[in-house]
């Protein structure tokens, strides 16, 4: 497992409490549910989290598939959520 460092913008930053955290996972699906369930809580940090583009280490995850993109000490991923006046590019 690597140590990861998640980083919560916007709505998803309120919803969770605090701006960043560490946690061990290998995969962008591991530390997703690792957010996940930090935060089991707060119905609105995973209804966020549902919603928000995901970069890892400067390159946007898009549409590949969470569990294929593997995790490395010290990289960073960042979690944003759709900010106001955007739109969906689907649109």
């Amino acid at each position: 497992m690597a140590k990861v460092t998640l980083r919560y913008w916007a709505a998803l930053r309120a919803a969770a409490g605090i701006p960043e955290e560490v946690v061990d996972a290998g995969t962008l699906a591991e530390a997703l549910a690792a957010a996940r369930s930090a935060h089991s809580g707060s119905p609105r940090f995973a209804a966020v989290l549902d919603i928000c583009a995901v970069v890892v280490d400067g390159t946007p995850a898009g549409s590949r598939d969470p569990a294929g993109i593997v995790l490395h000490d010290g990289s960073a991923v960042e979690l944003l959520p759709p900010f106001a006046g955007g739109s969906s590019p689907d649109r």
